[in-house]
């Protein structure tokens, strides 16, 4: 029974071992594969033959991930062809699969470079600083950290001078504007005092109006009073009513126009009398 679970073990081991060195054949035989590509890339590249240097760098990244140089060739080419995005991404991928600190320090030096191409030199810093880090001796890496801190400098003096120069315009165009709504509020004012000052003269003159109205319409009233007070034409006073001096009852008018139609009607009885006695009588016909 022991023998057959040593038996076992040493199968099983066998075969993990035969697994293991089986993978490592087959990544050995991919790395070869995608280096011989990426020697094809070279060349093709060094043709001028930027597309099909392209293609073999694509297949050799595809072939093996652990190959640095596919990807780190790629970026130069697209580097060199001003294609600075896909360069940084190349660059980038190639630092992340190397294994030496010779290939980081190369990696991160190029990404330096395409930072300081796009002029973001806060980045272009820290790349440069990253592949000192795995190389301290590489004197061009050193300069470009160097000159990529002067530029950062310069950009930072450039922007407060600049926020400097934008704040002192901004503070002239407020005092211009409370100047401005300082002499809108000046001619606000005179407006308002012309207002109130016409206002009132229109309000005097109101008043006027308005003393002559009731004046008026006072005289209208006392004068509505007054013909209240007096008969309308053709009527006759009341009995009750108090009479003013020197005029007559109703009685008396009456008398007074009786007597005088008598005495009117006498007088004419007398002249008719006297035409009787002085006309001539006539006996006979007129023919």
């Amino acid at each position: 029974m022991k023998k057959s679970i040593v038996t076992f073990l040493l199968l099983f081991i066998s075969v993990s071992v035969f697994s293991q060195e089986e993978d490592a054949r087959e990544k050995e035989k991919a790395l070869r594969t995608s280096t011989n590509l990426t020697w094809d890339g070279n060349k093709n590249l060094s043709e001028n033959n930027f597309v099909q240097a392209e293609v073999d760098y694509r297949k050799a990244i595809a072939k093996s991930p652990e190959n640095a140089a596919a990807p780190y060739n790629l970026g130069t080419a697209y580097y060199n062809n001003e294609t600075y995005s896909e360069a940084f991404g190349r660059f980038k991928e190639a630092g992340e699969v190397a294994t030496s600190k010779q290939e980081k320090h190369k990696a991160y030096h190029n990404m330096g470079n395409v930072f300081m191409k796009r002029k973001d030199y806060p980045k272009a810093v820290e790349a440069y600083k990253e592949a000192l880090r795995n190389d301290p001796t590489d004197d061009e890496t050193r300069y470009n950290l160097a000159l990529a801190k002067e530029m950062q400098k310069k950009e930072e003096e450039e922007n407060k001078d600049k926020n400097d120069d934008n704040k002192d315009q901004q503070d002239q165009e407020d005092k211009k504007d409370q100047n401005q709504d300082k002499d809108k509020e000046g001619d606000n004012k005179e407006d308002q005092n012309q207002d109130n000052k016409d206002q009132g003269e229109d309000g005097n003159e109101g008043d006027k109006g308005d003393e002559k109205k009731d004046e008026n319409k006072e005289g209208d009233g006392d004068e509505k009073e007054e013909q209240k007070k007096k008969p309308e034409q053709g009527d006759q006073p009341n009995e009750q009513q108090e009479r003013k001096p020197n005029q007559l009852s109703k009685q008396q008018v009456e008398n007074l126009l009786r007597a005088m139609q008598n005495a009117e009607k006498q007088v004419q009885e007398k002249i008719d009398a006297k035409k009787v006695k002085g006309a001539k009588v006539k006996n006979e016909k007129d023919w």
